[in-house]
């Protein structure tokens, strides 16, 4: 802090050296690196030099004016867009889960930070990786995570220790990451080192065994380098359902707000959980014979994995207004799952010989355990290059920005199969009553062989310009070329024997395609005063057939799907600035869904006849509507949506609703300040009914509940929370033979202190 008030007072007397540190100091303050954009120029003359180092103060003081990073549920900048940005320059929904709000609901996963947000469900799917549906869209693993802008593609269970924020974009996003879904994308943010020495241990103790420390260290090595060491282990017996990983996240930043800035940095995270396949449906609804904390996987059951990535960066300021962000990132992915898929047994099995019905369930019913085993693991690199500058031309103010993005993945599936002359029992079966009951079998007898493989080459090249045409009026237009290379293999993998007479490991089919496409951004923006921005935007999306790493012998001739979004919204502060609404009305359309109809598809590949929307309206809140009150709430409406075209599209009826698309979703979390010791908070998260995929099984409405109560003494703090405190039974992640629950009521007690 007195450094920080040194430079600021030699700024004020003209002191260029100090000016030019005080670029990172201001930053820092605001919690994310600000990135100052320009036309790209040569060395300036000394005079125009001392000019431009002399704009940098105001900026710096307006970041430290800011919500103070971890200190606040509302952000008002970005990097979703590329480079970095004000919220109210972008012409799309955007909501910013911060590191307040993960830290004030204890949000250890991806998946608990999106419950935080509005417009989201989840698929269960067979994987249990993180299949997301946003406005009833899906977003693929694969191709709609990322990471500081970069592609995060790996099928691993994402952990937040290490996370600044989480951002999600709504509407089509193709312009920016190239192939994608129509629902937007998800970006997480990285913490980085700062100019200052800053420290922090927390522990976190809960029911179920719950066991969590974090460790974040800042230290400040030199003049403008830092490095920063985020840790974390996580330990948890959960009536069966098991936490076990760690996870470190080193990162060295030197050169922080000079002409050339670098950093490198290596995260890596490992775990080995249990793995929940939730209840079945019976008869096509909920049933509350069972508890929401119950786990019916077999004690052999696990869910192992994670990824280690390394990350090298380098920016190159050309002036205060313009600068070249380029990335290499080179990582690794795994897992290795042997999951039980929960399913009522036959009548034979039950209690009488009765079936299964609503008059019968109990704690007697019997229930099978099934295998759903998955094992792969994919290398990837990924190297991209942005440039955003403000410059003028013609009388006329430009933001641009423009970039290079290309992407190599080698990814590799395998089957776990029993050898030949090995015998491995079915799972033990349990019952309702009797969840953990340690049943298992030794998943270590089965073979691991190769099953499949995937190599990807991407390529991506991106412009967009915003242009103030008149005073207080912005146009934006943006346009990419993208390229996506995949080729997918086949292995035989069976034992031989019999009529088998190819050996394992013997390639069995080679498919192949190449999709080159065009994606398009355009926005008009209103900005009548500092407080206020207003937008209609326009983008289009694509998603190729390969975005799961695999390739059907139709899908290997059918070209991508193609989306839009139209969208009405805009930007207010309130409150002297403290506070933010945001919200839009939006219309997107897949207009050329692949159809399976069988009357309609062709012999060789999918016919792209099919065509359904979702329209609604989005609404964000968040910030201070007093010093000590803060708010954050998140709501989205989808009155209208349908399957448009298509007899039969992906297995859902032209006319209907698209399955995993509620009505109403949103989530509300409010703090208020007592004293200056004491804090306390509580929310609500919610959705109407909705089905998943291809049935017509019916997740009902749900309203759940938190609170948190906080006391801090000095640097130590001691913080309360209690999770869905009506222990409610309900459907969190919907598949088509079974459900899981949300997490039941939890009590966690968390104790941190900073030095």
């Amino acid at each position: 802090m007195k450094d920080k008030k040194k430079h600021l007072r030699a700024a004020a007397r003209g002191n260029t050296g100090a000016a030019s540190n005080l670029l990172p100091l201001g930053a820092l303050a605001a919690g994310f690196g600000l990135a100052f954009g320009a036309q790209a120029q040569s060395a300036a003359p000394a005079e125009e030099a001392a000019k431009n180092e002399t704009t940098l103060a105001p900026i710096k003081v307006k970041a430290q004016a800011e919500a103070q990073g971890k200190d606040s549920v509302r952000a008002t900048e970005t990097r979703i867009g590329k480079g970095q940005q004000e919220l109210r320059d972008i012409p799309q929904s955007i909501t910013v889960v911060t590191e307040r709000l993960i830290d004030d609901r204890n949000l250890d996963t991806m998946k608990d930070a999106l419950r935080n947000t509005a417009g989201i469900t989840f698929q269960a799917a067979e994987g249990q990786e993180e299949d997301v549906r946003l406005r009833g869209f899906a977003l693929q693993s694969t191709g709609d995570i990322f990471l500081d802008g970069m592609r995060d593609p790996g099928f691993y269970d994402r952990d937040s220790f290490n996370w600044d924020r989480l951002e999600v974009i709504r509407g089509s996003a193709s312009m920016l990451f190239g192939r994608g879904s129509t629902g937007g994308a998800v970006n997480q943010v990285n913490k980085q080192p700062m100019l200052m020495d800053q420290n922090e241990l927390s522990m976190t103790l809960g029911n179920g065994s719950f066991v969590r420390g974090t460790g974040d260290f800042n230290v400040k090595t030199g003049e403008d380098a830092a490095l920063r060491v985020n840790a974390m282990v996580n330990q948890a017996d959960l009536n069966g359902n098991k936490i076990n990983k760690l996870g470190i996240a080193p990162t060295f930043r030197w050169g922080i707000g000079t002409r050339d800035e670098f950093s490198i940095g290596l995260y890596k995270l490992e775990y080995k959980n249990g793995i929940n396949y939730g209840f079945p449906w019976l008869q096509s609804k909920m049933n509350d014979a069972f508890e929401p904390d119950a786990y019916y996987g077999a004690a052999s059951d696990y869910m192992a994995g994670g990824t280690t990535y390394g990350t090298l960066a380098h920016t190159h300021r050309f002036s205060s207004d313009s600068e070249l962000r380029t990335v290499l990132r080179v990582g690794r992915y795994n897992r290795d799952q042997r999951a039980s898929a929960i399913r009522f047994a036959g009548a034979a099995l039950q209690p009488g010989g009765v079936a299964v019905s609503p008059a019968t369930i109990g704690p007697g019913t019997v229930l099978n355990r099934g295998s759903q085993n998955k094992i792969q693991d994919m290398d990837s690199v990924y190297l991209q290059s942005d440039y955003s500058g403000r410059f003028e031309a013609f009388g006329l103010k430009h933001a641009l920005l423009s970039g290079i993005d290309v992407a190599v993945d080698d990814f590799h599936r395998y089957a776990a199969v029993t050898p030949a002359g090995v015998t491995i029992p079915a799972k033990p079966t349990t019952t309702i009553g009797t969840p953990g009951d340690n049943g298992a079998v030794d998943e270590g007898l089965r073979s691991v062989r190769r099953s499949q493989t995937f190599d990807a080459k991407a390529i991506g090249i991106y412009a967009q310009d915003m242009v103030e045409f008149i005073p207080k009026w912005k146009l934006l237009a943006g346009l990419r070329w993208d390229q996506f290379d995949g080729t997918y293999r086949t292995f035989a993998t069976a034992n031989l024997g019999g009529t088998n007479t190819t050996p394992p490991g013997t390639q069995t089919a080679e498919r192949a395609r190449k999709d080159s496409l065009w994606s398009k951004r355009f926005g008009l923006l209103f900005q009548p005063t500092d407080s206020q921005s207003y937008h209609l935007s326009y983008g289009t999306s694509f998603n190729t057939f390969g975005d799961a790493y695999s390739f059907d012998p139709k899908g290997e001739n059918t070209p991508p799907e193609a989306s839009r979004n139209i969208e009405l919204g805009g930007n207010i502060d309130w409150a002297q600035g403290r506070f933010t609404t945001r919200f839009a009305l939006f219309h997107a359309t897949k207009y050329n869904e692949r159809n399976t109809d069988q009357d309609s598809v062709s012999p060789d590949n999918y016919i792209l006849s099919g065509e359904r929307h979702a329209a609604g309206i989005d609404l964000d809140f968040a910030g201070r509507i007093t010093p000590e009150w803060e708010l954050f709430a998140a709501y989205e409406w989808i009155p209208s949506a349908k399957v448009d075209k298509g007899t039969l599209v992906g297995g859902e009826v032209e006319g209907s609703r698209p399955a995993m698309t509620p009505r109403h979703s949103g989530t509300l979390w409010t703090t208020y300040r007592l004293s200056p010791s004491w804090r306390v908070g509580g929310g609500l998260n919610a959705r109407s009914g909705t089905r998943p995929y291809l049935v017509q099984f019916y997740a009902p409405k749900f309203i759940t509940a938190d609170l948190m109560a906080e006391y801090t003494t000095g640097n130590l703090s001691f913080k309360l929370n209690v999770t869905n405190v009506a222990d409610k039974l309900y459907a969190d992640q919907l598949y088509r033979g079974h459900y899981i629950p949300g997490k039941a009521r939890t009590v966690q007690l968390t104790s941190s202190i900073k030095f």
